[in-house]
């Protein structure tokens, strides 16, 4: 992974360590097991487009995001891209690898300007096991991350265009509810298009449909979801027209 600068977390404020500090997979730790668990971390910042890991590294680190966003997609040998998840500010995410010690699942990359604290497998594992608490919670975002993939493949192979993108749009924005701005959705038309598996030119026929009908407004590199129950009844339905 490119390391445009790395640093012992002690030289950095506050602020930034409320990352891990509020996290709620962290939040819960006694004082000296956090303090211990900053030890740890190590902070990066990356430029827009920088590799963070590819498919079939070895998961040898924990990421938690503290500005930015990171990819997380897999491509085809032909090019083709999917978008698995975009991770956010005050998520963390390269559990999967770091947890069976197994390869990356897939790519991750650096969406925009990040800054990270990443935590060496080799420190992290023995402390997840003297802290069973911990560990529960590890296996609660893993169930989380597995619905989250159930729900992607429920869409591809079941819901048409209109369901798909409503579908997408609503988790999107349930994931970031607690966030400022909570229903704006950083996100480019072609990101959501390679995330629900359709072209760029659907996806926009479709958006500046529901722009008209002001159930969401188009901003630049971003989407805005104006009102929600109309597209959680495309959901409910599974079906419609593209206009819908």
């Amino acid at each position: 992974m490119p390391q445009q600068r790395t640093g012992e977390v002690q030289g950095f404020s506050s602020s930034k360590l409320t990352v891990l500090r509020k996290h709620p997979y962290f939040s819960d730790l006694e004082p000296e097991a956090f303090d211990q668990l900053c030890r740890y971390a190590k902070h990066v910042t990356l430029k827009r487009g920088a590799a963070i890991f590819s498919k079939g590294d070895p998961g040898n680190s924990l990421f938690a995001v503290i500005s930015g966003t990171v990819k997380i997609s897999i491509s085809s040998p032909d090019g083709r891209n999917a978008i698995l998840n975009l991770i956010g500010a005050g998520e963390i995410f390269g559990e999967i690898a770091l947890l069976d010690g197994s390869a990356r699942s897939a790519d991750a990359i650096a969406n925009n300007a990040c800054e990270l604290f990443t935590i060496d497998r080799r420190e992290f594992i023995p402390f997840v096991r003297s802290q069973p608490g911990l560990a529960m919670k590890f296996i609660e975002l893993l169930c989380t991350r597995i619905r989250w993939t159930s729900d992607q493949v429920e869409q591809v192979i079941l819901q048409n265009l209109p369901g798909r993108l409503a579908s997408a749009l609503l988790r999107l924005t349930e994931k970031h509810k607690l966030a400022p701005q909570g229903r704006t959705i950083a996100i480019t038309q072609q990101e959501i298009s390679e995330m629900v598996g359709m072209t760029r030119e659907s996806i926009n026929k479709q958006l500046r449909a529901w722009a008209a009908r002001d159930w969401v407004r188009l901003e630049h590199g971003a989407i805005v979801v104006l009102k929600a129950e109309p597209l959680q009844s495309l959901v409910d339905a599974g079906s419609g027209d593209e206009g819908e």
